[in-house]
Order: C-alpha cells, then structure tokens, then sequence
C-alpha cells in the first residue's frame, strides 16, 4: 500500500460553496415596525468556540443536550471582542492563500444557543413565523429545536426564514435556537473590505409574525416634479391595500397613481409624510419622502438641482461593540456630521444597520447605499479568479445586490446604488447592475472599479489628485482605448467616492478640492475616507488607556494603524481634520472688507443646494478683535438669500485701531433644529479689520562681555563661551539652547505607505539624515554689539548640510536672534518637515498664552478652520491624541507667545517679526516618531518648544496625492528672526 485512502474522504464544506445559502425567504423591504408580533431574540446565549470547522453538530440536534459548561456572550457582538480569539485587521491581502472558494482547515467556529418560549399571546397557529437575522459573519446554518432551518452569507445583509413548521413541532415549554457560526467560508472572498475581521452574529436576531394577509413586500414610489410643485405616490404591496397619508389627505388603494402638491425631499429639508399602509392583517407604518434623482447634461440632480457631495465613508465601528453599534451610537454619528456641515454618506463597503437609513431620512443626508461585496486581495493575484468574473459566484453577487436593493428601497435618503468596493471588472458586475437598473430605475448606480464605467451611471475615482479632477472637470481626461465608452464616459457626472485620506495629521489639500467642485459642474464633490478611526482600547499595566491597530493583536500579517484613518477618533471625539472638513463644507461664505476709515461691507453666499438662508432660521453676529480682545460686537441685518445667490450689507462704523485687528462674523442658527440648538455655529468669516502699527524691535544697547566664569553676559542674557550657546535669559535658565531644526516626527501622510511621494517626504527625510543632524560649531566672534555664532548642520555620511549663522544681540529687556540658513549641496531632490529652532525649557512650564491662529492646530495646507485669536492652554493640551502619535499640534502665524509655569510664574515670552509657527510638548520629535502608541510617550525633563519659521504642508500621501507645490518647503536661503522677553 503507498499510505493513502482509495477514496477521498474530504469534500468541500458546505460553508466553502459559493451559493449563498439556501432555505430563506426573498428579501424584501424592512418592515420590522408593524403592528404585528416581534419577538427580540438579543441577550446572553450560551456559546463554545471551536479551532475548525469539523465539529459534530450534535449540539444543534437536541434540546436536551447539555451545553451548562459553555461560556455566556451577548448577541448581538462579536466573540473576538468576549475573550474567544482576538480582531484581526488587514487592508487588502486575504489572511489566508488566495484559493477560492477554499478557506483554512483553521477556521474558528462559534456555536449558539438560546433557550426561550414563546409569549402566551403569540399567534402560533395563524398566519406564519419568521426567523430574522440581520447581520451574522461571515456563514451561517440555523436550526430551531432540532431542525435544520437553512444557511446563509452575507455578513451585512438581513436573512429570513421561515420556522413556522419548527415552532409548531414543539411539545415542551421551550424552544432551542441553535447557531453555528464560521468565520471563514466562500463568502469571505467577497468580504475583503479594510476592516477588523470581526465574527458572530453582530446584528439583531427577532422573530417576527406574519398575519394572513400581512404584507409580503412594499415598494414605495415617490417622486417630484420640480417645475410644478408636485408629488407622485404609487405604492406597489403584496397583497394588495391602502395607502393613508392623513397631512396629504390620501386614502387610496395599493397601486394608484396618486399626484399631490408637496415640499419635496431633500438632505438640507427632510420632509417627511407620515403615513400607514394597510392590509387585511397588518398596518405598516410609512415615512415618504418625495425626490426624483436624474442625470440631465451629464450633470446629477435631485429636484432639477445639480447637487454637491460633501461628504464621508461611513464604516460601522464602535471601539467597545465592533459592529455592533447601538441605534444612540447610530445618531451620534447623524448629529455629528450634520453639526460639522456634512450632507452625504457613502456607506462603505457595506448596507448600514437600517436604523442608521431611518436616521438619514429623519436628519438628511444624501447617501450612496453599497452592496456588500469587495475582493480587492485578489490584485495580489493579478485579479486570477476573481468573482466577479466567475459565473461560479455569479449567484452569490446577485443575492447581495438583490437584498441589499430590497431591504433598503423605501428609503428617500439613498440616491444612488453601488454595487460594491475594489472588486476589479467582470462580467457579474454588469449582472448586478442590469437587475438594478430593471429593479430600480429611479436611482443612478455607482461603481467605481471599473474606470471604463461600462455598466454604470456615472465616473468616480478613488484619491485622484487636484490636477487630475480638473483635467476630468474640463473633460479633457486621458481617452479609453474604446471610443464609444469614451465619449459615453466622458458626458457623465464625477465623483470622489473617496479622498482626502484622513489618516493620522490632515488631510491637507482639501481647500483646492473644493475650488475643482465649485468650478466644474461636472465634478459634483466627493466623499472623504473615512468617518472614524477603528481602534480598539487596551490598558498598559498601571491603567493608563490607548487604542490599537493592527499588529497588537499578534496577527502575522497586517496593515499597522492604516484601520486608523477617521475624522473622529475611536471615542468619536472630533479630530482637527473633522474641523477642518466643516469649514471647507459650510454651507454660507462670509467674506468682506474694512475699510480704513472703519466702515466696510460683508458679503454672505448662500452655498446651500435648495435651502433659503432666511433672516428667521439664521443669525449673522459679529464681533471686532483687537489683538484678541472684543472691542465691539453686534448682529448684520441679512436679507433672505435664495440658494446660490450671494447678499452685500454694509457694516456699522467700527471703532479704530493701531493694533492688528479682526471682525469675526459667525453664521449661527437662530432657532433649534432636530440636530443642533439654537446657537450652534454653521459657519464663520474672519476679515482683516486692522493692521498692527510698526513694531518697534529690540534696539541692540548692550555689548557682549566675557567674565571670568567662563560665559558671556549680552543684556541679561548669558551664553556658553565654549559653544556660543544661550545658558540663562533673566531668571530662566534653558535646559537646551534654541538651534536649527528640521524634523519633524512622520505624520501618517509623510510616511505615504501607498504613495510614490513618499521619496519627496517622509522616506526621502529619513534617507536624507534629517532625524540626526550633527551642530558642529565653526566660528563665534563678537561684531560690534553682536555675538556671532556660525555653525554647520548636517547628518553623517553625506556632504550636503546648512551652514547657520545666529546673530545675537539685546538690548536692557529683550533678546534677539536673528538666523541665517543657507543651503550647501543639492536639496533639490526633497523638501523639508519644517525650518526653524528647537530648544529646551524647565519642566515646571506649564502653560502657552499666544496671540495667533487657534485654538487647534494649523498646517500650510489644513488651517482655513484656525481663527486668529488670543488663546491660553495647558502645554498638555496642545497635543492632539492621534492613535499612532506623531507630528501634531502647530499653532501657525504666532504673533507672539508665553510660555510661563512653576511657583513663581517665570517663563519666556517669543515675539515673531513677524510670526511664527509654534509648538509645545514634554517629548522630543525623536521620542514622538519612536511612539507606536500614545503611552508610549512619557514626560521628560524639559518642555521642548518649537519656534519654526515655516512648516512642510501634510497632503494626503497615507492613500493619495502628496503635498502640493504651493505647500512644500524647499530648502534656499533663509533669514528670520525672533525676540525673546523674560516673564518673571
């Protein structure tokens, strides 16, 4: 015998099958609000984890089997996040060989059960009783007291079964509900979408009744005709009903054409009409909202109406629950964009919970609904047997579009259907779409992995840069090979269903993306990735909180934080690019003049798509700074200003000023809404009112003197005779004396994992040594009332540095240094993190006052939201907690700052001639680049101040283009200076 069995006796599993499961009934519309039983099944089930997928069913067979040493876990959630295994993250590439529809013989395998009974009134013996879930991942197989009910896949995607026959075989009190659960199956293939591997069953499970004559299924039909003001209702129901909308005074059957005048649909004015369908056995409740969505001259509207996407990718993502987010988390995220000027969702790469969809009908936004498909490892197999051009899988795609398209169809909120993320071309793609289009054809349909855009509606691109969107704005876009697809492409409309890669620090660049929208109607705006950053807590050893990424859980392949890439951090507190993307967005742009004789005008443009800014919904304050303080403040009688159009008022007399002075005119609702109380800011303008006279600079009084202690004495300055470096100023002593600076701790975008500018930032920076300059000290002579220090910065093994001179001189109060930088070799081939000095102040610093931009942080290409202002923080809270800590909190155009602390209040005042860019932090940029984690920070013995001069933009290079031209600094010949006042 050679050692093998004559015939095989492993097959297939039946989770490994590309069919999506069998034994449900069709998808139809979510209907779980009717006045008929509901029954929900969440709560503590018991539960076992097996390693694979080969373990005897026996516990699904019998209800009597003894499952009392099983663990207890809550459904809905995910076992990885109960102590059974652990989340996995990867990108792109599959955590398994790329063989479909084969997964791993390791395949963790969660089995469930729950004992209940039914309510006494439940009507068992009249009508039927479905089985629902909405969410289980990623394979499923059902049995109801020992019967197999059936299987399903689908992770995101709601499945029903019919279990009357298994209820009604009970002859007990209680009824056994078994579950098992693979994480692995075929439809992982079709799960590849940049996110925690999360297992379970993370959604609802309910038993619902189904009364003869219940519905079957409805699909609501509301339309507007914007040229007259009219709606139209159709409702089509199985069986057959009536449709009662009391405000619209419809009572009519199922099936009626019904023509009404109505106030449309829209996200900026979600109109609502409440009504009930009706059939022999059921009252469904209705919420209609009234739009039509066309494509006319290759431009999207909605109600005649070209639209702008302001807007977001949406993962589900909760750093307690995983997926399972509850309907309060749900409507946290609805208020929060809706506060910060967003208007659209893209819901990646997934359908939502449809709680969330009620909440975008109810509040308004715009969103993209996208079926639950991505397979973007296969690019690691150059697409080899990729599903979507597989007729073996052809079944399964169409299953998930079908039910995605069935569940969500009476949503006025969802204006375009996607058929998926990153799945690359083919010919189930096109399926998909043509029983869309059959299904649906009131909605556009979007899909953006195919560029030739052969079965969609319109173009969209992922990270495209500015130049690229204007080139596609002019329609002047590189040609296909196919000219018919060509041209067809080229009239359509444009959007980014992703962007602005908010990774870490940024995005930057987001203010020339906005000019592309507002330039070209073609380019109808876009959609940021992504809302939040997937980060799940953990504690060090002495209880301090961080999140983590990939990688901490062990897993052997991963994609680092690049799952941390969110407008909000985990705990959904908004970081500086959500700010930043509000004042991008806002929807009213005040702009004006003062005039020198303290009269001037403001100009307000209302950038709604159909809303009015009516003088009784919106308040226009203003408010005259002088160096920070209010020295004047008022309300603008703003006319009513039609959607598009633009109002110029006249200010009243302001008073003037010799200071640098600015009028703050804030946009602020006059009245609550159902997402924000009156008083909520919607918008602001800031117009230079005043410019400061000249300053008068340090008049060099003192002469350097050399005493026999070894330093020199300039003023009440004292510097190192050996070095030339400042040792004390007043009171203060330095803990490291201020020298040239040029690095910067890598922000997510400068690393640019998955851009080529990385060789112009943060690669190229560390290849260039710019982490570890050497300050050898050449010369340093007194000149007159001047010490003079020349040195020459640069890192080992190369030639090239900056030769830097400091020029010191002083007068009885103040200190000024002047610094000279000149480039030696070529620089040409990189820019620079940043251009400036560094030093080192006591710990006991524990406070920045400074009049500039704030009270957030500002980069070149990311700081429209920063108002000039007067600002005080704690040193501690100019930091922003990004998840992987790195380059953060820079205050730009400093006029001047305070830095004070300790008992006796000593510090040192910085005066910028004329500003400066400032940071404060108890780390160094090389401690700060070394921190995988926020603990991983520690405070140190000195408070390290940056005085920069000027600052490298961020771009958004983590997943798209770099910085742009205007926001790189280049290395050339520098001068600027700084004044230094003692606070005692």
């Amino acid at each position: 015998m050679n050692g093998f069995l004559p015939h095989s006796i492993h097959s297939l599993g039946e989770h490994e099958s590309p069919r999506p499961g069998r034994g449900s009934l069709p998808p139809r519309a979510w209907n779980v609000q009717s006045d008929s039983a509901r029954l929900l099944l969440n709560g503590q089930y018991k539960f076992r984890l097996s390693p694979t997928a080969s373990v005897s069913e026996d516990f699904a067979l019998s209800a009597s089997f003894d499952d009392g040493s099983w663990d207890n876990i809550p459904v809905p959630s995910h076992w990885v996040l109960h102590g059974h295994g652990a989340p996995a993250y990867q990108n792109i590439q599959y955590p398994f060989a790329v063989d479909p529809p084969r997964v791993p013989t390791e395949n963790p395998t969660g089995d469930y059960r729950l004992t209940f009974d039914l309510p006494e009134t439940w009507p068992l013996r009249v009508g039927r009783t479905i089985l629902r879930f909405d969410g289980v991942e990623s394979w499923c197989k059902v049995w109801v007291n020992g019967i197999e009910i059936g299987t399903s896949s689908g992770s995101r995607l709601p499945v029903e079964f019919d279990v009357t026959q298994a209820l009604a075989a009970v002859t007990g009190p209680n009824i056994v509900l078994a579950i098992r659960v693979h994480q692995w199956s075929a439809a992982t293939y079709l799960e590849d979408q940049d996110q925690w591997w999360l297992p379970g069953i993370f959604r609802d499970v309910q038993l619902l009744h189904r009364p003869v004559e219940s519905v079957i299924d409805h699909f609501v039909h509301a339309s507007y005709d914007h040229t007259s003001g009219t709606g139209r209702l159709l409702i089509e129901c199985a069986p057959s009903g009536r449709v009662v909308v009391p405000e619209l005074h419809i009572d009519a059957p199922t099936g009626t054409d019904i023509r009404v005048p109505v106030e449309p649909w829209t996200a900026e004015s979600p109109k609502l009409y409440v009504g009930e369908l009706v059939t022999g056995g059921e009252r469904v409740p209705l919420r209609i909202g009234f739009r039509t969505v066309a494509i006319e001259d290759g431009i999207l509207k909605v109600n005649g109406r070209r639209v702008m996407f302001r807007g977001v990718n949406r993962h589900e993502f909760h750093p307690d629950q995983g997926r399972a987010v509850s309907a309060e988390v749900m409507l946290e995220d609805v208020l929060l964009m809706k506060r910060n000027n967003i208007n659209a969702v893209r819901c990646s790469h997934y359908p939502p919970h449809p709680h969330f969809l009620d909440l975008c009908d109810q509040y308004g936004l715009w969103v993209i609904d996208e079926c639950d498909l991505e397979t973007h490892g296969f690019c690691k197999v150059n697409w080899e047997k990729n599903p979507s051009d597989d007729p073996a899988w052809a079944e399964a795609m169409l299953d998930r579009i079908e039910r995605t398209v069935e569940r969500d169809k009476n949503h006025p909120s969802i204006i375009i259907w996607s058929m998926g993320n990153e799945a690359g071309v083919g010919k189930n793609i096109g399926l998909m779409c043509d029983w869309t289009r059959k299904r649906d054809p009131s909605r556009p349909i979007h899909y953006e992995g195919d560029w030739s855009c052969q079965y969609t509606d319109m173009y969209s691109r992922m990270y495209a840069s500015q130049a690229e969107v204007d080139s596609i704005g002019r329609r002047a876009e590189p040609p296909l090979a196919d000219s018919v697809l060509d041209a067809r492409r080229r009239q359509m409309p444009f959007i980014l269903c992703e962007y602005a890669h908010a990774m870490g620090n940024g995005p930057g660049g987001l203010l020339e993306y906005r000019e592309l929208f507002e330039k070209y109607p073609r380019c109808q705006g876009g959609f940021v990735w992504e809302w939040i950053d997937h980060g799940f807590p953990k504690r060090t050893e002495d209880g301090q909180t961080y999140f983590c990424y990939g990688g901490d859980f062990g897993e052997q392949i991963h994609d680092s934080n690049f799952i941390c890439d969110g407008l909000v951090f985990p705990d959904r507190k908004p970081s500086p690019g959500l700010i930043e993307l509000k004042k991008i967005s806002e929807p009213v742009r005040v702009t004006g003049v003062v005039d020198g004789d303290g009269t001037g005008r403001v100009t307000a443009l209302n950038l709604f798509d159909f809303v009015d800014l009516e003088p009784t919904d919106f308040l226009f304050s203003w408010s005259l700074e002088v160096e920070g303080e209010s020295v004047a403040n008022g309300t603008l009688d703003v006319p009513l200003i039609e959607a598009g159009q633009s109002a110029t008022v006249q200010l009243p007399n302001l008073p003037r000023a010799d200071k640098e002075g600015y009028l703050l005119v804030a946009v602020k609702l006059a009245k609550p809404t159902p997402w924000a109380a009156a008083g909520h800011e919607v918008a602001f303008g800031q117009i230079l009112a005043s410019r400061s006279s000249p300053r008068v600079t340090a008049i060099p009084s003192s002469i350097p003197s050399i005493t026999s202690q070894g330093v020199i004495n300039l003023g009440r300055a004292q510097f190192s005779l050996s070095n030339g470096q400042l040792l004390r100023f007043g009171k203060l002593e330095l803990a490291t004396a201020p020298r040239l600076d040029l690095w910067r701790s890598l922000t997510d975008n400068d690393d640019a994992c998955y851009s080529e500018a990385a060789i112009d930032n943060g690669r190229g920076w560390e290849a260039a040594g710019l982490d570890r300059m050497l300050h050898r000290v050449d010369s340093m002579t007194i000149e007159g009332n001047a010490l003079v220090v020349k040195t020459f910065v640069a890192p080992a093994i190369t030639s090239r540095g900056f030769h830097t001179t400091y020029r010191w001189t002083a007068d009885d109060v103040a200190l000024r240094l002047e610094v000279d930088v000149v480039p030696h070799g070529d620089w040409d081939d990189i820019s620079l993190p940043r251009l400036g000095m560094r030093l080192g102040l006591p710990k006991a610093m524990e406070r920045v006052r400074w009049f500039g931009l704030g009270p957030n942080e500002a980069y070149p290409d990311s700081r429209l939201a920063a108002r000039m202002g007067k600002w005080d923080l704690p040193i501690d809270e100019m930091q922003t907690p990004y998840v992987r800590p790195q380059e953060n909190g820079s205050r730009a155009e400093v006029r001047w700052a305070e830095i004070s602390g300790g008992q006796e209040r000593a510090g040192l005042r910085i005066e910028g001639c004329p500003s400066f860019a400032l940071t404060a932090r108890r780390w160094t940029s090389e401690q700060l680049h070394a921190a995988k984690h926020t603990t991983d920070l520690v405070p140190g013995e000195q408070v390290w101040i940056n005085i920069d001069h000027a600052v490298g933009g961020l771009g958004t290079a983590s997943c798209g283009p770099g910085v742009l031209p205007q926001y790189q600094l280049r290395a050339q010949r520098t001068t600027f200076s700084v004044v230094f006042r003692s606070l005692e």
